[in-house]
């Protein structure tokens, strides 16, 4: 399904995108970050929030991280400062990209069966699991893009292909 290459570039692709958002929200107020802009977790700040939530959910399902407090609803107790929020993303962006290099083919092949917040469980291939977590950041942060786009703030460029270097550019070929 995909190859520990890819999970890499997904990371460092992640970590990327969010400190080109996060330095364009920075010139923003707390207030205009909080503010509901119509996107499904409200605001900028709310969205992103979520978006670190899962991820620190998704890393601690990965035995690379621990469980994370707090609820699904990024509107109530997990939503912190923009200030806490930033050292967070930081810190978890860094756990991805290291979790990201221990990555390795027998891994993502192993099944692993989760709940997600339903009485339904799942299992699937890591794989699957991998690839949904960055989809889910992707999703939001396109939300999050909106919205600071909204702002009149610009991220630069957000194609991922931005992130590829000669080394995964000769493996995808």
């Amino acid at each position: 399904m995909i190859e520990p290459a890819y999970v890499e570039l997904l990371a460092r692709y992640n970590a990327e995108m969010n400190r080109r958002f996060i330095a364009a929200a920075a010139e923003l107020d707390e207030p205009r970050l909080r503010e509901d802009r119509g996107v499904f977790w409200k605001s900028f700040l709310g969205t992103m929030n979520h978006i670190l939530w899962a991820d620190l959910v998704w890393l601690w399902r990965f035995g690379a991280g621990d469980q994370p407090s707090g609820t699904r609803d990024a509107s109530d107790t997990f939503t912190v400062g923009f200030g806490e929020f930033r050292q967070r993303r930081t810190d978890a962006d860094d756990a991805i990209s290291r979790w990201a290099g221990t990555v390795d083919r027998q891994w993502l092949a192993m099944p692993y069966a989760w709940f997600a917040g339903t009485e339904k469980s799942f299992e699937t291939p890591r794989a699957f699991q991998v690839v949904h977590m960055f989809n889910h950041q992707t999703h939001h942060r396109g939300q999050a893009h909106g919205v600071l786009t909204s702002l009149g703030k610009d991220t630069g460029q957000t194609d991922i292909w931005i992130m590829a270097d000669d080394a995964d550019r000769a493996r995808a070929r």
